[in-house]
């Protein structure tokens, strides 16, 4: 390591360390969303050729991000893997996608990790083999008294709405409620109850790496109310700094709910 490299990482640790003491006491958020863009575009600028590099580096990073998670106090992580999008990259990106997918959810539920392990999204849209091995880590982590992480593999929000009122529709129909009774009942609570998210907050904040300022179709529903922090960090570069830096930008901020 060069010397200006010390000198420069030096410098981090103390404002990471300003930034750690100016939190305390300070409110932070119950959920975080992390929308973890730029695997890609990272491994390019560096000169790889084989963007699943990118891939691989980025989900080294998830558990750094949920060490810094349970230090601030965060209760749930959803951490934006695959979209349905995404199931249209040409092979052998996809194939090298998934298996780093399921590499994240196995390590993730390795005896020692206090997490739980949750899995959002459509089954039937992925591999059977990815399946299985997120609904083991589901199993494996049921009683673990970590926060909670959602890992969104084969989601869309808009097919996450759509799934939720067919999944209220088919309840009332096994009831024997008529569609006229429903539409006289139906609350924007009883959609919400049928979420891939429901049980938990929605999401105070949201954090989307690598400069891009949207939100691909992520918790569409649960965002309304959101916080949005945008860096410009690829994913597989952000720091516990960086991190820090999305907390104090929603800690300074006036939430109004729509006020």
């Amino acid at each position: 390591m060069g010397a200006r490299q010390k000198v420069r990482d030096a410098i981090v640790q103390v404002y990471e360390r300003r930034l750690a003491r100016a939190l305390e006491g300070a409110d932070i958020p119950r959920h975080v969303g992390v929308i973890m863009d730029g695997n890609r575009r990272w491994a390019r600028a560096i000169g790889l050729e084989d963007v699943a590099h990118g891939h691989r580096r980025g989900a080294d990073k998830i558990v750094d991000l949920l060490g810094w998670c349970d230090d601030a106090g965060v209760s749930v992580v959803t951490l934006f893997m695959l979209s349905t999008d995404n199931l249209r990259r040409p092979e052998p990106e996809l194939s090298s996608l998934l298996q780093i997918i399921e590499d994240v959810a196995v390590d993730l539920s390795r005896p020692g990790r206090p997490w739980k392990v949750r899995a959002m999204g459509a089954p039937e849209v992925l591999p059977p083999e990815t399946v299985a091995v997120l609904k083991q880590a589901e199993e494996d982590t049921c009683d673990r008294p970590g926060a909670t992480v959602n890992l969104a593999v084969g989601y869309g929000g808009r097919r996450e709405i759509a799934d939720a009122v067919r999944s209220l529709l088919a309840e009332h129909a096994e009831r024997g409620t008529t569609l006229d009774e429903l539409v006289d009942v139906l609350e924007i609570e009883h959609i919400a109850e049928h979420l891939y998210t429901r049980g938990q907050p929605d999401p105070d904040l949201v954090i989307r790496t690598s400069g891009e300022q949207r939100m691909s179709g992520f918790l569409l529903w649960q965002t309304a109310n959101t916080e949005f922090h945008f860096t410009d960090v690829y994913w597989p570069d952000f720091r516990r700094v960086d991190f820090l830096r999305a907390l104090r930008d929603y800690s300074a901020r006036h939430r109004r709910f729509g006020g």
